[in-house]
């Protein structure tokens, strides 16, 4: 589910740049991460109750999925549900199929390397998605816009979408408290001036950091009902929403 190193990501300029960064990271990547466990897994305990109402053959399109946290948590509490995993690094879609197979649930799984506009499914196959720290790395925001418009192509009517991403008001008094706070969760320890300056910077030139309001307008626009949240932890923030 993380997607990136948080405090030191840098230089990533284009597509190319950030698929690059996960398939460095995409061995150790879920070890990497264990610190960080807590948070996620609220997400996906809440996650949850968010799809509770899906049938019990439902097909959930996992979209950046990572090393698949989400897919191996969601395929344990429901097991007649079918999963597409999308995801753009090779790397790190190499290890969520081996998690998957460890796991005994690969055969209820499609494995996608690529974006979800190079998916082959038809339009209106999916009963849910989700998407986790993926939209925050597109900075313009009518491309943000049309991803989730991707997304919504792909769902049937009124499917659920839960979505999750770095989001803050970076011009308000309370993210200049929140972020020292939040870079020493993530690293454990307490944060150096040049780690905060740095991740700072960071949230400013690779990472589109919006205020809820932006992230959840350019959800609907892309083609949703007004997203209600569901979690938030920190700077992360989580909302569902369903397909119009």
């Amino acid at each position: 589910m993380v997607k990136h190193d948080l405090l030191g990501v840098g230089g990533i300029v284009n597509t190319e740049d950030l698929v690059s960064v996960f398939e460095r990271q995409a061995e150790h990547y879920d070890s990497r991460w264990q610190k960080v466990a807590p948070v996620y897994l609220g997400l996906y305990f809440l996650l949850e109750s968010v799809f509770s109402s899906l049938s019990v053959k439902a097909r959930v399109l996992c979209v950046g999925v990572g090393t698949g946290k989400e897919l191996l948590y969601l395929a344990a509490k429901f097991p007649g549900w079918r999963f597409t995993a999308v995801e753009p690094s090779l790397a790190m879609l190499d290890v969520c199929r081996r998690n998957a197979e460890a796991a005994g649930i690969a055969e209820r799984c499609q494995f996608h390397h690529g974006f979800l506009d190079s998916l082959p499914e038809a339009d209106n196959s999916y009963d849910a998605a989700t998407c986790f720290l993926v939209s925050q790395f597109i900075l313009n925001q009518q491309d943000r816009v049309a991803f989730f418009e991707q997304i919504a192509r792909k769902l049937k009517l009124g499917a659920i979408l839960a979505t999750a991403d770095l989001c803050a008001d970076t011009e308000s008094v309370q993210y200049d408290e929140l972020l020292p706070m939040w870079c020493s969760f993530m690293s454990g320890a307490r944060a150096t001036t040049e780690q905060i300056d740095r991740t700072k910077d960071a949230y400013t030139r690779d990472v589109a950091v919006l205020s809820a309001d932006k992230v959840t307008a350019i959800i609907a626009a892309g083609g949703f009902e007004l997203p209600v949240p569901f979690f938030q932890s920190g700077l992360l923030q989580g909302w569902f929403t369903r397909r119009i």
